[in-house]
């Protein structure tokens, strides 16, 4: 993948900023970001979501081993229910950055809208599939969530959680209805409430 957005930022020291988990009923959100070194390239990047389980897991490691910083941060459940899921992404982004040893002089934000930060940040439909510092960002993002939602298997088993990683497919709301919400479920997400509300919980 070659970057095909023009930033108005003609410097290295770019963020790419992507986050994972606003769709699913249980777990934190996750977000990375990652400022890229472009005399040590990475070959295959791709947006996470287009990239086999096995590549994503290679890049995860090399995006580590080359990245000039990188840095993974989140939002968990309660500040989900709390803030609603939009804000908690912005949130688990801007931490994301916050939290780079090295400070970028600019970022570039995948999907519509900003966090509210001061940096000189541009926000790229599509991002992560159009520019290679987001599609890192990306990568990082998911093995992460995924790999916590394959151990939260064994912390709560029945519901699936390493097949689907929370999300509302089938199985999961059958195991939702058998054995109800966990710990890790958003409480404020609609299949969650109702739940709750059956078994008068809230």
């Amino acid at each position: 993948m070659k970057d095909d957005f023009v930033s108005a930022y003609r410097g290295v020291l770019v963020a790419g900023v992507d986050e994972v988990g606003r769709g699913p009923l249980a777990g934190d959100v996750v977000a990375a970001a990652v400022i890229l070194d472009p005399e040590n390239p990475i070959e295959g990047l791709n947006d996470s979501k287009k990239l086999t389980e096995k590549r994503r897991d290679v890049l995860f490691e090399e995006i580590q081993n080359k990245a000039v910083s990188w840095s993974v941060a989140r939002a968990g459940v309660d500040e989900i229910d709390t803030l609603n899921i939009l804000h908690a992404s912005m949130l688990a982004m801007k931490r994301a950055v916050e939290t780079l040893e090295v400070s970028p002089e600019h970022v570039l934000v995948d999907g519509n809208r900003l966090p509210d930060w001061a940096y000189p940040a541009e926000a790229v439909v599509k991002g992560d599939s159009r520019v290679q510092a987001i599609a890192a960002a990306s990568i990082l993002a998911k093995v992460t969530r995924d790999r916590e939602m394959i151990a939260l298997d064994q912390t709560y088993p029945g519901y699936g959680f390493a097949g689907h990683k929370g999300y509302p497919t089938k199985m999961h709301m059958e195991a939702l209805d058998q054995l109800g919400p966990t710990p890790i479920h958003r409480r404020s997400f609609g299949p969650v409430r109702d739940k709750l509300e059956q078994l008068n919980l809230l």
